[in-house]
């Protein structure tokens, strides 16, 4: 039995030995998987989940998905007459080759943060499924490598909610497409946890005393706040619902900092505060579907061949021409995924320092750009704001203040995200637990509670 956090950032897997949890080594990528994929082209992505299932799962998933595997079929003899590489990669690997020719292949960054979204057409939350089965089957071949055994039970963590528009109808969708694929996988026993809770499980191993504790969860894709009562009489029960006190969450999470801090240090370099010959400014529509890579409609929007026309007719009324044709490199090349990159990695550096350099050498040769915090902080207000608002909400449900703050989540690294929730809770204390490990060791910790 295992704790597997599919995260939006990051994908993680415990188990527990010996009452602890033990993170597990997931092959060549260590202990995180960043939350990606590259196919050479979409259509093989079924073909490669086929081959890489056992039975009885690759018969089933033959027999649902024929039509699926055919049409991949021919897309996998055209890439073979060209000597293109067929397999899929996944984490890091996925990146290298996506950053290599962005313009060639499928590459997409944290599928989990497409779950649930409204309007999606039933292949398209097909297609979803077989990316997360395609993630989930490779992630369980390095768990089993470990551990030298077949796993069926798991635990997977889930935020609160999986999008901010009609939660319960985009809850129920996602839940659905993460079950799909871990039975396609060879799950047979699939319970899911709140990632927040589960992050409280964690830190509840640490305590002496019945405690009220606000946790913050900062993930990639979303922010999820939960009031718990814990302690060490409460850990060992596996019906926890009279302490749950309290929950909220919202689609606010890393990927969103990451593109608003590609809106205000990037994008000006394409020229999204320019003007028109007219004087009036630049229209930015464009600008903001180009980054808003959790956001299908947007990205299909921004590279339809109407917008196409659009940004080449916004060149030729651009005051700067030459800036609006890096905007149109952007959208024939497909780079919106290196733009938020940029900005990602920009972001993962002012953990450290007060500032640094951008390079968008891909954009014009030697381009680049400098950002600070006091940037990101601006960049971030309505994001900031919004987590604000996430915890009071929880408290508020909860009934009581919270003896202590936990903090937890990749995004939480951040100093200036940090400082900010310090300064909403000024006289209580706040202890930041392990910012990738929290919610993997804790979903363990439920895995070996319910199952055993």
């Amino acid at each position: 039995m295992i704790g597997f956090d599919y995260g939006t950032s990051n994908c993680a897997v415990a188990t527990m030995q010996n009452g602890q949890p033990k993170m597990l080594t997931l092959g060549e990528h260590g202990k995180f998987m960043s939350s990606s994929l590259y196919a050479p082209s979409r259509d093989v992505i079924p073909n490669w989940l086929h081959k890489n299932i056992n039975e009885p799962y690759k018969s089933t998933f033959a027999n649902s998905r024929g039509f699926l595997i055919s049409k991949g079929q021919e897309a996998l003899e055209d890439l073979r007459y060209d000597g293109i590489p067929e397999h899929l990669s996944f984490g890091k690997s996925a990146l290298e080759r996506y950053l290599d020719d962005p313009s060639e292949g499928y590459y997409i960054k944290s599928p989990k943060s497409f779950l649930g979204t409204s309007g999606l057409l039933p292949q398209q939350i097909v297609f979803f499924e077989h990316i997360v089965a395609a993630m989930m089957a490779h992630v369980k071949h390095h768990v089993e490598e470990e551990l030298q055994h077949d796993v069926t039970k798991v635990v997977i963590g889930r935020p609160i909610n999986f999008q901010g528009r009609n939660s319960e109808q985009s809850n129920k969708q996602a839940i659905e497409v993460l079950t799909n694929a871990a039975r396609h996988v060879g799950y047979q026993d699939i319970e899911f946890q709140y990632e927040p809770v589960a992050a409280g499980f964690e830190y509840e191993a640490s305590l002496k005393q019945e405690t009220r504790v606000l946790v913050v969860d900062i993930g990639g894709g979303t922010t999820d706040c939960s009031m718990l009562l814990m302690g060490p009489e409460l850990m060992n029960k596996a019906d926890r619902s009279a302490a749950l006190l309290g929950h909220s969450g919202l689609r606010v999470g890393g990927n969103d900092f990451d593109i608003q801090l590609a809106l205000k240090g990037v994008m000006p370099n394409l020229g999204i505060n320019g003007k028109l010959k007219s004087g009036k400014p630049m229209p930015v529509n464009s600008y903001f579907k180009a980054v808003a890579i959790n956001d299908v409609n947007a990205q299909t929007d921004f590279y339809s061949d109407a917008n196409g026309r659009f940004l080449e007719q916004l060149q030729r009324d651009s005051e700067q021409p030459e800036i609006l044709a890096r905007l149109l490199k952007a959208y024939n090349e497909k780079l919106s995924y290196q733009l938020v990159n940029s900005a990602e990695q920009a972001k993962i550096l002012l953990t450290e320092s007060n500032s640094n350099n951008i390079d968008l050498g891909y954009l014009t040769e030697n381009l680049s750009q400098d950002v600070d915090r006091n940037l990101f902080l601006e960049a971030s207000e309505n994001q900031l704001n919004s987590i604000a608002k996430l915890m009071s909400e929880a408290v508020n449900q909860g009934g009581a203040e919270p003896d202590v703050i936990f903090v937890t989540g990749g995004t939480a690294k951040s100093p200036v995200i940090n400082d900010f929730i310090k300064s909403k809770f000024g006289n209580k204390p706040v202890v930041v637990g392990d910012h990738f490990g929290s919610v993997t060791a804790g979903l363990s910790r439920w895995a070996e509670t319910i199952f055993k």
